[in-house]
């Protein structure tokens, strides 16, 4: 019982993340009026589930070992800890903040592992390579890949103006078919790296309580997380569009063409590489690059930035006290 109730917590999150995050690989399609909602929406859901699908398990490994958990005590962490998670997730979307999922996870997993067992439950890890291993693996892959998202939107930006300042406006239709491929494969992307976070969650439940001898990620499961974040996908998410896609930098098409370009650059590469990225981070950071691109620092909403920065901030260590309080009331139920 206890173990189907954390399976069930685990999907819960994968769609809360559905809900929060999904909806930035459309954000600036719709921003940008490229695409209707339901249009865009349609787009997320089949690409999301493509990637959750068709890309290995890289992320969900890197997850998996971020804590040492078994037996009985491994359900009751990873449960505390993907329920505080989902508690979070739910909360930064209703107040519309762009916060991470990943954060939240492994700041849940984090936080009960302590808790549980103190700091020797905790798989410190690093880099093997370009390969993140264990939390400050994790950590570092976070803390880096809002800073490329922001690059590469400042350098896209500046290259696409540059070569299109001469354009008619005959180029708007093809521009808006790129964005539409852009959002298809920054869904995709989503789908690969955040469907992997519940799946690595599921299956080191399945080990932790006897189900798998060894880590690997049955069929059902992609199955069952790939289709909790699309439908997360479908029934939420347009308060963080409205904050990513209008409210940090007003973006035109060739500005929304730039971010997705960028946080494709950053998501697809990093799920090979089973780097558990945050596609909200990125996006945002790449949509404040696209702005400094064009030269519009003063139109970018800093207040905004700053709240959105804070929340990332808070998120790890919120979701961990969440966790660390979850913990008990879960070995009481």
């Amino acid at each position: 019982m206890e173990l189907t109730l954390a399976i069930l917590i685990a999907v819960a999150f994968a769609l809360t993340n559905g809900l929060h995050d999904a909806a930035n690989a459309i954000a600036t399609l719709v921003a940008t009026r490229g695409a209707t909602p339901g249009q865009a929406v349609a787009l997320a859901a089949v690409f999301n589930m493509a990637g959750a699908l068709l890309v290995g398990s890289a992320v969900a490994d890197t997850i998996a070992g971020v804590v040492s958990t078994s037996g009985s005590d491994g359900v009751a962490v990873i449960g505390s800890g993907v329920l505080a998670a989902t508690i979070w997730n739910l909360g930064t979307w209703a107040l519309g903040l762009p916060s991470s999922s990943a954060h939240a996870l492994v700041g849940g997993l984090v936080g009960a592992a302590f808790v549980d067992a103190g700091v020797g439950a905790i798989n410190w890890g690093g880099l093997e390579g370009l390969r993140p291993v264990g939390l400050a693996g994790v950590l570092i892959a976070l803390a880096v890949s809002p800073l490329l998202g922001l690059a590469f939107g400042f350098v896209l930006s500046r290259l696409d103006a540059r070569a299109l300042r001469r354009a008619s406006r005959q180029v708007k239709r093809p521009l808006v078919r790129a964005e539409w491929a852009m959002s298809a494969a920054l869904a995709f992307g989503h789908g690969a790296n955040d469907g992997q976070k519940a799946m690595g969650v599921v299956a080191a439940l399945l080990v932790a309580g006897g189900e798998l001898s060894t880590f690997s990620v049955p069929l059902w499961v992609k199955l069952v997380c790939g289709a909790s974040l699309t439908i997360g996908t479908a029934f939420g998410g347009w308060r963080i569009i409205q904050t990513v896609g209008r409210r940090i930098f007003g973006l035109s098409s060739l500005g929304g063409f730039a971010s997705q370009s960028a946080a494709t650059a950053v998501v697809l590469p990093a799920t090979f590489l089973g780097a558990p990225v945050s596609t909200t981070e990125v996006v945002a950071s790449s949509v404040v690059g696209v702005g400094g691109g064009r030269r519009r620092w003063r139109h970018i909403r800093w207040s905004l930035v700053a709240s959105i920065g804070f929340a990332w901030l808070l998120t790890l260590p919120g979701a961990a006290v969440l966790a660390a309080l979850t913990l008990p009331i879960w070995r009481l139920a």
